[in-house]
């Protein structure tokens, strides 16, 4: 991955923008994609459609969201205490003794802390139990509710305060990687094709909001695109990590470094997903293959059912850790998943039939 690339990523990764709150992360996009797209619009709910080849045929929308999960400040107490709610799913686990970064309504990062009993004046029973969210506040060092108002206001949002670290063999860690990693990828996807000569399509790399809500941002991208084909790229589970054999079994088999997953099932059309693997074997881009019986949990979902249907696939990057503020990405695989994106978009033609029969 070239120098621009990398530090395109890291900004994108430094945002704070969990679900609802995902403005940090449009501006940077927005900023990136003026150096090359054709258009850059977003829509009311952030969505960010950065356009290349505008009148082009097939309509091709790629989808990545920029939204993470975090918390929200639902009451300041009498004495500066923030209690919070989640923001998407978390394992309860992961967040006591971390820091987080508050985005304050003034714009203004505030520093605080995840708090909780400690385990010496803990009964026996609570030992040995998880201790739910309802039991963790944020300390942000206040000393009572007045001071603490001066601050943060109630529906501010937060993250975890974990940033980007190098690790050897071309990896990365950090949090929010799902899936600023597939964002990333969309967009770097979008700049090799508006440099692409004698493209027949027209694209739309859209940076969705709240899928970690509902996939929300990319059912209302869709709708006002009206694509013929849509490609949501998300992350899934690596499984060459400790514990995860049982999940192997369920998940498929993943390996980070290991090139994209494309997905078969039943909201994937057949069509495309035999597109996307005969470019892949084309132009010698590493691929995996998992299986999913039902609808996915990812912005593929919404983007198949969209309006009259649409012709939809999941592409996914392997990511290791999935919702702690240590995922751990290849960037191996965002380049060959990039490319891949690429390729497949400059092979389609005006008129190609995605009818799976």
């Amino acid at each position: 991955m070239n120098a621009k690339s990398l530090s395109f990523l890291k900004r994108l990764m430094a945002t704070i923008s969990p679900s609802g709150y995902e403005m940090a992360a449009v501006r940077e996009y927005r900023k990136e994609a003026a150096s090359f797209a054709a258009e850059v619009r977003t829509d009311v709910h952030g969505n960010t459609d950065v356009v290349v080849n505008p009148g082009g045929s097939p309509r091709v929308l790629l989808a990545g969201h920029y939204d993470e999960i975090g918390f929200i400040v639902t009451l300041i107490d009498d004495k500066g205490y923030l209690w919070i709610s989640p923001i998407g799913g978390w394992d309860p686990q992961i967040p006591q003794g971390q820091r987080v970064s508050i985005l304050s309504s003034t714009g203004k990062t505030v520093p605080g802390v995840l708090g909780k009993a400690p385990i010496h004046v803990q009964k026996q029973e609570d030992r040995n139990r998880v201790t739910p969210l309802t039991e963790l506040w944020v300390d942000i060092g206040a000393k009572d509710k007045e001071e603490a108002e001066k601050l943060v206001s109630v529906g501010d949002p937060m993250v975890v305060d974990q940033g980007v670290t190098e690790l050897p063999n071309g990896r990365l860690a950090g949090r929010a990687f799902d899936d600023r990693a597939g964002a990333f990828v969309i967009l770097e996807a979008a700049r090799l094709l508006a440099a692409t000569k004698n493209l027949k399509a027209e694209v739309h790399a859209v940076g969705t909001v709240q899928e970690e809500i509902g996939s929300r941002g990319a059912q209302t991208a869709t709708f006002g695109i009206d694509p013929d084909v849509g490609i949501a790229v998300d992350v899934t589970f690596a499984t060459d990590h400790p514990l995860m054999e049982s999940a192997e079994k369920r998940e498929g088999r993943v390996t980070l470094g290991g090139g994209p997953a494309l997905t078969r099932g039943a909201n994937v059309n057949p069509v495309l997903y035999r597109h996307l693997k005969a470019v892949a074997d084309a132009n010698k881009i590493p691929v995996q293959t998992v299986a999913d019986g039902r609808a996915t949990p990812t912005d593929a979902d919404p983007i198949q059912i969209s309006r009259s249907g649409v012709a939809a696939a999941l592409v996914s990057i392997p990511l290791r850790y999935m919702h702690t503020p240590g995922e751990i990405i290849s960037l191996d695989d965002l380049d060959a998943c990039s490319r891949l994106l690429a390729a497949a978009v400059s092979a389609m033609q005006p008129g190609m039939d995605w009818r799976p029969f």
